[in-house]
């Protein structure tokens, strides 16, 4: 199979992920849960997961890393932090139903967006620093869309909303392992991020970094201040109730120690240069739409066949054994804000485990189902 949908999981995982996972199932415990070999263990590796996450992504205290189960867990966990009933946030108009959905739970509040044109980061940072209005309380923003592979200016974002004080939330579900995070430039109140994509871990892992003050989703045991019916008021406890993935965090570890080696640029390079292949070859396909972001663009984009169905082509890639993702991408505000909301798109996403031939194949491929439909319709 090619497989190109690594911005909903990164399917090909170096060999040190599954080998960690396998070897703490029967070998490690539960953190804080004991004092033997095995419980001990697991506090030390849980440890290591944060120490070489903050160094990744410039965090200066590495208990401010807090192992969630996915970027929705962390986001949930930013927003309730942070957003009140009746409260004001400002969010970009690419943003994921793990931000949408959150904040319309929330009784009352209002939701503003700064929706800017696709790929134009100038008007996208004029749209924020307009937008960022007294009344505002929280400002969230993914860092690269899910949709399109649009890079917002997060750097430009963090710097206004210094300097009028408004709490931020970055949404790195795109960016983590692809894209350089920095946690202490932007000064961010929280960054969320799986651990299943661009950091090649396991499903079910997540990291949230903490620059605020946080409020718990989950309460329950941590193997601290025991006897106090209180959550512990300091981090990670505070957040992490219950039996942690230890499974999970040992392929992390190794996820971002492969990452780490290998080196976020090039990483990034290597997927633009697949997504640019990749669009260089499907540029002659009749009726096709390819969103291209030029330098504004990550390793991943959309495209729309015009008179045929997104879902309909995904299918018939599939049954070839070329994976993609068809649709809304869980990201409907985005395709509003696009334009494609009627339509979808069908996206192709590419991994450090990709390769050229992989491009060409599917590129072949996929050419060959819209003439084939082109001609029935």
């Amino acid at each position: 199979m090619i497989y190109l949908d690594s911005a909903a999981t990164t399917l090909e995982k170096p060999p040190s992920v599954p080998k960690a996972s396998a070897w703490a199932m029967t070998h490690l415990a539960s953190p804080g849960r004991g004092g033997h070999k095995a419980g001990m263990g697991a506090a030390e590796l849980v440890y290591r997961v944060r120490e070489q996450a903050a160094q990744l992504f410039h965090v200066g205290d590495p208990e401010r890393v807090i192992l969630t189960s996915n970027a929705t867990h962390g986001l949930n966990v930013a927003i309730h932090s942070l957003v009140r009933p009746g409260g004001t946030v400002l969010i970009s108009g690419y943003e994921h139903n793990a931000v949408t959905r959150p904040l319309h739970a929330i009784p009352g509040v209002k939701v503003k967006v700064a929706a800017g044109k696709l790929f134009d980061a100038d008007e996208a940072y004029a749209a924020f620093e307009r937008e960022i209005s007294p009344e505002v309380d929280v400002v969230i923003c993914n860092h690269v869309s899910n949709v399109f592979g649009f890079i917002q200016p997060v750097e430009r974002i963090a710097k206004v909303c210094r300097e009028r004080g408004k709490s931020l939330v970055v949404d790195a579900s795109q960016s983590a392992g692809i894209v350089p995070v920095n946690m202490e430039e932007w000064n961010a109140a929280f960054v969320a991020m799986p651990g299943h994509k661009g950091l090649y871990g396991p499903q079910g892992t997540g990291l949230l970094l903490c620059g605020a003050d946080t409020v718990p989703l989950l309460y329950g045991g941590t193997g601290s201040l025991s006897a106090q019916q209180e959550m512990p008021d300091f981090l990670p406890d505070r957040l992490e109730a219950g039996t942690q993935n230890v499974c999970g965090a040992a392929g992390l570890l190794e996820g971002i120690r492969f990452v780490s080696h290998k080196g976020i640029e090039r990483i990034h390079a290597h997927e633009c240069w697949l997504a640019q292949r990749m669009m260089d070859r499907l540029a002659g396909v009749k009726g096709l739409q390819i969103f291209r972001g030029g330098q504004n663009q990550s390793g991943l984009f959309s495209v729309v066949v015009d008179g045929m169905d997104c879902e309909a082509i995904a299918e018939q890639l599939a049954r070839r054994d070329v994976a993609v993702r068809a649709g809304l991408h869980c990201a409907p505000l985005a395709h509003q804000t696009a334009g494609t909301a009627e339509s979808g798109t069908i996206r192709f996403s590419f991994s450090a485990f990709n390769s050229a031939y992989q491009v060409d194949q599917a590129a072949m491929v996929f050419q060959n189902i819209v003439k084939d439909g082109k001609k029935a319709w």
